[in-house]
Protein backbone atom coordinates (compact mmCIF):
# COMPACT_ATOMS: atom_id res chain seq x y z
CA UNK A 1 0.00 0.00 0.00
CA UNK A 2 1.07 3.47 -0.93
CA UNK A 3 0.23 6.02 1.49
CA UNK A 4 0.21 9.50 -0.15
CA UNK A 5 -1.33 12.04 2.22
CA UNK A 6 -0.72 12.74 5.96
CA UNK A 7 -3.50 14.87 7.90
CA UNK A 8 -3.54 16.29 10.99
CA UNK A 9 -6.29 15.77 13.07
CA UNK A 10 -7.44 19.42 14.31
CA UNK A 11 -10.57 20.62 16.81
CA UNK A 12 -13.60 21.00 13.27
CA UNK A 13 -12.01 16.77 12.47
CA UNK A 14 -13.56 16.19 15.82
CA UNK A 15 -17.19 14.08 17.17
CA UNK A 16 -18.71 14.50 20.17
CA UNK A 17 -16.73 11.85 21.52
CA UNK A 18 -13.67 13.61 20.66
CA UNK A 19 -12.38 11.09 18.22
CA UNK A 20 -12.41 12.01 14.45
CA UNK A 21 -15.09 11.99 12.68
CA UNK A 22 -16.24 9.14 11.01
CA UNK A 23 -17.94 11.55 7.98
CA UNK A 24 -14.78 13.75 7.88
CA UNK A 25 -12.40 11.19 7.28
CA UNK A 26 -14.92 9.56 4.30
CA UNK A 27 -14.87 13.02 3.09
CA UNK A 28 -11.11 13.08 3.17
CA UNK A 29 -10.61 9.92 1.31
CA UNK A 30 -13.53 10.72 -1.21
CA UNK A 31 -11.51 13.51 -1.81
CA UNK A 32 -7.92 11.77 -2.03
CA UNK A 33 -9.39 8.98 -3.96
CA UNK A 34 -10.82 11.17 -6.42
CA UNK A 35 -7.30 13.04 -6.84
CA UNK A 36 -5.52 9.75 -7.43
CA UNK A 37 -7.89 8.40 -10.01
CA UNK A 38 -8.30 11.79 -11.98
CA UNK A 39 -3.63 11.46 -12.09
CA UNK A 40 -4.12 8.09 -13.16
CA UNK A 41 -6.77 8.28 -15.35
CA UNK A 42 -5.79 12.08 -17.18
CA UNK A 43 -9.58 12.41 -16.93
CA UNK A 44 -10.95 15.48 -14.97
CA UNK A 45 -14.58 14.21 -14.92
CA UNK A 46 -14.07 11.21 -12.67
CA UNK A 47 -16.54 10.30 -10.02
CA UNK A 48 -17.01 7.88 -7.30
CA UNK A 49 -19.40 4.71 -8.06
CA UNK A 50 -19.60 2.70 -5.48
CA UNK A 51 -17.45 2.29 -1.81
CA UNK A 52 -18.15 -0.58 -0.28
CA UNK A 53 -18.55 -2.15 3.26
CA UNK A 54 -16.89 0.86 6.06
CA UNK A 55 -15.85 -0.77 9.51
CA UNK A 56 -13.92 1.48 11.44
CA UNK A 57 -11.78 0.07 13.52
CA UNK A 58 -9.98 2.06 15.80
CA UNK A 59 -9.73 6.24 15.95
CA UNK A 60 -7.77 9.26 16.24
CA UNK A 61 -8.08 12.42 18.52
CA UNK A 62 -6.81 15.69 18.26
CA UNK A 63 -3.05 16.18 17.49
CA UNK A 64 -3.16 12.84 15.79
CA UNK A 65 -1.47 12.49 11.97
CA UNK A 66 -3.35 9.75 9.66
CA UNK A 67 -2.24 8.50 6.63
CA UNK A 68 -4.19 7.66 3.69
CA UNK A 69 -3.13 4.83 1.53
CA UNK A 70 -4.63 3.76 -1.74
CA UNK A 71 -3.26 0.90 -4.30
CA UNK A 72 -5.00 -0.01 -7.69
CA UNK A 73 -7.11 -2.95 -8.09
CA UNK A 74 -7.88 -3.05 -11.72
CA UNK A 75 -8.64 -1.01 -14.63
CA UNK A 76 -11.83 -1.11 -16.22
CA UNK A 77 -12.98 0.51 -19.38
CA UNK A 78 -14.31 3.66 -17.87
CA UNK A 79 -13.10 3.25 -14.42
CA UNK A 80 -10.70 2.34 -11.87
CA UNK A 81 -11.02 -0.03 -8.93
CA UNK A 82 -8.76 1.02 -5.91
CA UNK A 83 -8.30 -0.19 -2.99
CA UNK A 84 -7.91 2.45 0.38
CA UNK A 85 -6.51 2.12 4.29
CA UNK A 86 -6.34 4.60 6.79
CA UNK A 87 -4.49 4.34 9.78
CA UNK A 88 -3.23 6.70 12.57
CA UNK A 89 0.79 7.44 12.35
CA UNK A 90 1.28 7.56 15.91
CA UNK A 91 -0.29 4.30 17.31
CA UNK A 92 0.13 2.78 14.36
CA UNK A 93 -3.35 1.50 14.13
CA UNK A 94 -5.46 1.23 11.23
CA UNK A 95 -8.44 3.08 11.25
CA UNK A 96 -10.49 1.82 8.27
CA UNK A 97 -9.73 -0.60 5.14
CA UNK A 98 -12.10 -0.09 2.21
CA UNK A 99 -11.51 -3.23 0.08
CA UNK A 100 -12.96 -1.71 -3.24
CA UNK A 101 -13.59 1.80 -4.45
CA UNK A 102 -14.77 2.10 -8.07
CA UNK A 103 -13.93 5.89 -10.10
CA UNK A 104 -15.35 6.22 -12.94
CA UNK A 105 -14.70 8.51 -15.90
CA UNK A 106 -17.29 10.52 -17.58
CA UNK A 107 -17.92 12.38 -21.02
CA UNK A 108 -19.12 16.13 -20.87
CA UNK A 109 -23.28 14.88 -20.77
CA UNK A 110 -22.29 12.71 -17.77
CA UNK A 111 -21.89 9.39 -19.67
CA UNK A 112 -18.87 6.97 -18.79
CA UNK A 113 -16.25 7.61 -21.09
CA UNK A 114 -13.70 5.31 -21.82
CA UNK A 115 -9.83 6.04 -20.69
CA UNK A 116 -7.51 3.18 -22.68
CA UNK A 117 -5.56 3.02 -19.48
CA UNK A 118 -4.02 -0.69 -17.84
CA UNK A 119 -1.20 0.15 -15.31
CA UNK A 120 -0.17 2.46 -13.10
CA UNK A 121 1.45 6.01 -14.25
CA UNK A 122 3.72 7.91 -11.98
CA UNK A 123 3.60 11.58 -12.83
CA UNK A 124 7.54 11.74 -12.83
CA UNK A 125 7.05 9.15 -15.75
CA UNK A 126 5.20 11.52 -17.71
CA UNK A 127 7.21 14.38 -17.09
CA UNK A 128 10.63 12.62 -18.42
CA UNK A 129 8.54 11.33 -21.68
CA UNK A 130 8.71 15.39 -22.72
Amino acid sequence: MRFHTRKWVKPEDLNPNGTLFGGRLLQLIDEEVAIYAIIQLEIPRTVTKYMSEIDFVSSAKQGDIIEIGIDVVKFGNSSITLTCSVRNKLTRKIIIDIEKIVMVSLDEDGNPKKHGKTEIEFVKDRLNED
